[in-house]
C-alpha cells in the first residue's frame, strides 16, 4: 500500500502530462479556429452596406513577464471593437485598428465595407 507522499510523487507526472496535453490542445484548437476563420473571410464577398456605429469597446490584456536580469515586468495590449447596425437591423461587431477606432463615433452613419468578419473600412455620410 502506498503512503500519501509516494502517491503524490507518482501522480504528479500523470497530472502534469494531462495538463500539458490540454494546454497544447487548446493552443492548437485556437490556431486552427483562426486559420479556418481567415480562410472563410477570404472566400466571402467584399460587401459595402449602409450602417450606423452603435457601440465601441476596448479589450485590454495584461501580460506578466519574468526576466532573469530585469525581474518581473508587466505589459498590456489593447484590442478595439466596433458594433455596426445595418439597414436590416442586424448588428455585427468587428475588430478594428486603433486609428480607425479613434475616428469612429457612436451614431456615425455611413458605408461599412467588410469581408466576412474582417473590417475593411467605414466612410461617413456627410
Amino acid at each position: 500500500m502506498m503512503s500519501g507522499d509516494s502517491f503524490m510523487f507518482s501522480a504528479f507526472p500523470v497530472l502534469f502530462g494531462i495538463i500539458f496535453t490540454l494546454a497544447i490542445a487548446f493552443f492548437i484548437a485556437t490556431a486552427v479556429k483562426g486559420v479556418l476563420q481567415w480562410g472563410k473571410n477570404n472566400k466571402s464577398p467584399v460587401l459595402t452596406v449602409e450602417a450606423t456605429v452603435v457601440a465601441k469597446r476596448e479589450n485590454v490584456t495584461y501580460h506578466h513577464h519574468n526576466n532573469a536580469n530585469a525581474g518581473m515586468h508587466t505589459s498590456a495590449s489593447t484590442s478595439y471593437y466596433v458594433t455596426f447596425q445595418v439597414e436590416s437591423g442586424d448588428r455585427m461587431e468587428l475588430h478594428v485598428a486603433s486609428h480607425e477606432y479613434g475616428m469612429l463615433v457612436e451614431r456615425d452613419v455611413g458605408k461599412l465595407t467588410f469581408q466576412g468578419t474582417r473590417y475593411l473600412g467605414f466612410e461617413r455620410n456627410y
